[in-house]
């Protein structure tokens, strides 16, 4: 598997867990310079920005999850 590949699938279940959670982050996707260098290094997941209400949201579910 290329690792452009396993990023996208990356993407793809961190967006279905958080949805699972009724938490959506927008601007989820892979970092696009991450795609075009030549570094040698996996593509990295850009988690973008979202409001408060959002944040909110994601930092009650790792809470939850943490056992918190």
């Amino acid at each position: 598997m290329h690792p452009h590949d396993d990023a996208a699938t990356c993407v793809g279940q961190l967006r279905t867990a958080l949805a699972a959670n009724g938490i959506t982050l927008p601007s989820l996707g892979t970092d696009l310079p991450t795609f075009a260098g030549t570094y040698g290094t996996a593509p990295l997941i850009a988690l973008g920005n979202c409001n408060e209400e959002t944040a909110r949201a994601l930092a009650a579910v790792l809470r939850k999850a943490a056992g918190q």
